[in-house]
């Protein structure tokens, strides 16, 4: 058994927020995409998958088509940029902030400010990834006539090293490089997928008791609030 599903079984993956939340992560990553790829779903693999993650969210088609003219707008001055910060919970918990914005200046002061008042630090760049290993991961439908160790076994040399069986559908983990060649095989055998991403995943979890999980959970919650922030990955025990 894997240690990415150790770590899936001992963290608690909440939703995103409500679903203006859900909607404004999506079309932030759907307008990174288009301007590292270009507007064609069929050209652009990123884009395609997470076009179809927000139609499964139920994200309007006019705030697909605005996120996308948004990227290839000329008159568009201000442009998204996908920043990483690194700092300490109480208690030692590593954390990895991911955010996509158009104005780093703000969002490194409102997540300082929340490490500061709720007990964190805020770290340099590299101070703590080197407690986790990036990984793509991809959330498809099963397939009755495929199982979980015939398609690990035909994944692997596409950079899978993990496969896992979440609720209704299945996860794959791969290595960071590998994400366009998973996508390729998924697409090739028309597996259903339902959303693509990076995680970081902890090399090393940290149990903490109900006291000191209550002070970093509230960090986490503050930081969440910040429309800037896409993901927060940490290695607690939750």
């Amino acid at each position: 058994m894997g240690r990415a599903f150790e770590y899936r079984k001992a963290t608690k993956f909440k939703r995103w927020g409500n679903m203006a939340r859900v909607f404004t992560k999506l079309g932030k990553q759907i307008t990174i995409a288009v301007r590292e790829g270009g507007p064609d779903p069929d050209m652009n693999p990123r884009l395609r998958v997470l076009m179809q993650q927000a139609k499964k969210e139920n994200m309007p088609k006019e705030n697909i088509e605005r996120a996308i003219k948004k990227a290839i707008s000329k008159d568009e001055v201000d442009s998204y940029k996908e920043v990483l910060y690194e700092g300490y919970a109480p208690h030692g918990i590593a954390m990895i902030i991911e955010t996509a914005t158009d104005n780093p200046t703000r969002t490194v002061a409102n997540i300082r400010s929340c490490f500061n008042r709720y007990g964190g630090s805020l770290s340099t760049s590299g101070s703590v990834q080197f407690m986790f290993d990036h990984k793509c991961v991809f959330r498809i439908a099963p397939q009755i006539s495929t199982s979980l160790d015939d398609l690990e076994l035909e994944l692997i040399d596409y950079g899978v090293d993990e496969v896992d069986q979440d609720d209704d559908s299945i996860v794959l983990y791969g290595d960071f490089s590998s994400y366009f060649s998973i996508q390729k095989y998924l697409e090739d055998h028309n597996f259903e997928i339902y959303s693509a991403q990076f995680e970081w995943i902890p090399k090393d979890m940290k149990e903490l008791n109900d006291d000191q999980k209550a002070q970093v959970i509230k960090l986490i919650e503050k930081i969440e609030e910040d429309e800037d922030v896409q993901n927060i990955f940490h290695n607690m025990i939750e």
